[in-house]
């Protein structure tokens, strides 16, 4: 044997060895990744019940849920208020409005079922034009929609 064959088999074990402990590392590398996914597979699951436990969610936002309810108490202690106030002062203000409605016709006699002033022809020719595209537009998106979300039936041909 030369002094080169002597170097390739004296080097194939290491090359074995190297090869082996590559495929150590793949495999630790491997296991390492699998163990991190395990992990994070596992805090999403434990985020997912949090999300979802109700008790645990208005435990963490006390503060906004108190806030919550006390304008929801406000508004609703206003609107019976404001009810109360209106109902006691009713013949007032139903005077008032009288008032205000023999006043304008008294100052627009051809005008009395209407506050609003006459418009031109081409405002109000105008303001119907979009109203009427608007309706246009508004259906075509509603029609997509429900097109979109219904699934289309495929029509079979009627067999003779």
């Amino acid at each position: 044997m030369n002094e080169r064959d002597s170097l390739v088999t004296k080097d194939e074990p290491t090359h074995v060895l190297s090869s082996q402990s590559a495929r150590e590392q793949v495999e630790h590398t491997a296991d390492r990744i699998r163990d991190e996914l395990l992990l994070t597979l596992g805090e999403l699951e434990r985020r997912r019940e949090r999300v979802m436990d109700v008790r645990y969610q208005a435990s963490q936002h006390q503060g906004f849920l108190i806030g919550v309810g006390v304008a929801a108490v406000t508004l609703v202690g206003l609107g019976v208020g404001i009810g109360v106030w209106r109902a006691r002062h009713r013949d007032q203000l139903l005077a008032k409005k009288r008032r205000l409605a023999v006043q304008r016709a008294w100052q627009n006699p051809d005008r009395l079922a209407t506050r609003a002033e006459h418009s031109p022809l081409s405002v109000e020719m105008g303001r119907k034009l979009v109203l009427i595209f608007g309706t246009a537009l508004a259906t075509a998106v509603a029609k997509n929609a429900v097109q979109g979300l219904v699934p289309q039936r495929s029509v079979a041909p009627a067999k003779k």
